[in-house]
């Protein structure tokens, strides 16, 4: 726990999106490193989630509100005056951005443009990591991974509005953040993209792991609908230490590191997801699974997806540390002890266990 420890020991740090999956271990990550945590958030989706077992809005604090609520969000900027914001709200689904596109695009690409307008409005911010996707690149599914220098894109309405956001903070920091245009008021905005994160306290529609877990609950088959589609898995922990390390960087004032950064597993951990089911099934101890009709799949999803993190590697020296083999097992630890045990407890004892091994 001892990393990060002196970067952080009372900031006071905003986390938009802390109620949802990555956002509560985050918050749970920056309390115990003496932060004052300042969340701000839609309510949490389930009373499973991550958020609301583990007790974590009681030793932060916790605001509810919609990143397009561009007032509200500028009244929590003015009154705690954050010294570093991290932007993780959004609207995370691909499959939903098709149901509803234009809430898709007002979350990820105006919500993002409210907290930058925040940000430069505030005297007091110095520094923003905005948090979009590894969907943000234009997709040729090529089998080497996209470097951050990689053209943006996307198919769905999801992956677009990742690239869009990407291109409108680059906009932003050109415009409003760099020494020659502002001085007096310099900012070091960041954005950051992950691979397909997993962990424990994820109930999200249409999420393998959450699929896996409902249906091994209730001792039904696991249906997968895209069985040799292959992602960067990574657990939750591997992006939120890239990010924190990124943002100690930052509270160093070392303005180089205000640009785009990958934040992917090693090679070994880029599989399909018949392979991450098996996983979770021998861990779990039970259980089994079919795979769909691919026919019946109504909406495109792309079938390859890699992360080239050797710029994360080189300049911010870091590694991801956990295999998709440690990441599975250390995420059904979770969910096979959330109704009996403390989950912050849970939550804190893996974010210890991630600290102290070497990558």
């Amino acid at each position: 726990m001892s990393i990060f420890l002196n970067a952080y020991r009372g900031r006071t740090v905003l986390v938009t999106g802390h109620t949802g999956f990555k956002g509560s271990w985050l918050s749970i990550w920056l309390n115990n490193l003496g932060a004052k945590v300042i969340g701000y958030s839609l309510a949490p989706d389930s009373e499973k989630g991550n958020f609301y077992l583990s007790g974590i809005m009681d030793k932060i604090v916790d605001i509810r509100g919609d990143i397009r609520d561009y007032r509200k969000l500028n009244e929590v900027f003015k009154k705690y005056r954050p010294d570093i914001v991290f932007h993780l709200a959004a609207q995370p689904l691909v499959r939903y951005s098709y149901e509803r596109p234009r809430y898709t695009y007002e979350v990820n690409v105006i919500g993002t443009m409210n907290v930058l307008e925040c940000i430069r409005q505030s005297k007091d911010t110095k520094y923003g990591i905005i948090v979009t996707s590894d969907k943000c690149y234009e997709n040729k599914e090529w089998i080497w991974g996209y470097r951050e220098i990689d053209a943006m894109g996307g198919y769905d309405i999801y992956s677009s509005s990742k690239g869009c956001t990407e291109i409108l903070v680059s906009s932003y920091v050109r415009s409003y953040f760099s020494t020659k245009k502002n001085k007096e008021n310099f900012k070091i905005i960041a954005t950051v993209r992950a691979g397909n994160v997993i962990g424990g306290g994820d109930w999200a529609k249409d999420r393998i792991v959450p699929d896996c877990i409902n249906s091994l609950e209730n001792n039904e088959d696991i249906l997968i609908r895209n069985p040799i589609s292959i992602r960067p898995w990574q657990h939750v922990l591997e992006p939120l230490s890239g990010y924190l390390m990124l943002g100690e960087k930052m509270l160093e004032n070392e303005s180089g590191f205000g640009e785009a950064w990958n934040f992917g597993p090693k090679q070994d951990s880029i599989v399909n997801v018949e392979e991450v089911v098996k996983i979770i099934i021998s861990y779990w101890g039970s259980g089994s699974y079919r795979c769909d009709n691919p026919k019946s799949e109504a909406v495109h999803e792309a079938k390859i997806l890699k992360l080239d993190i050797n710029k994360a590697r080189n300049y911010l020296k870091w590694e991801p540390k956990w295999s998709v083999d440690t990441a599975v097992k250390k995420t059904i630890q979770w969910y096979k002890n959330y109704k009996t045990e403390d989950v912050y407890g849970i939550c804190t004892k893996q974010i210890k266990e991630y600290c102290i091994e070497k990558g």
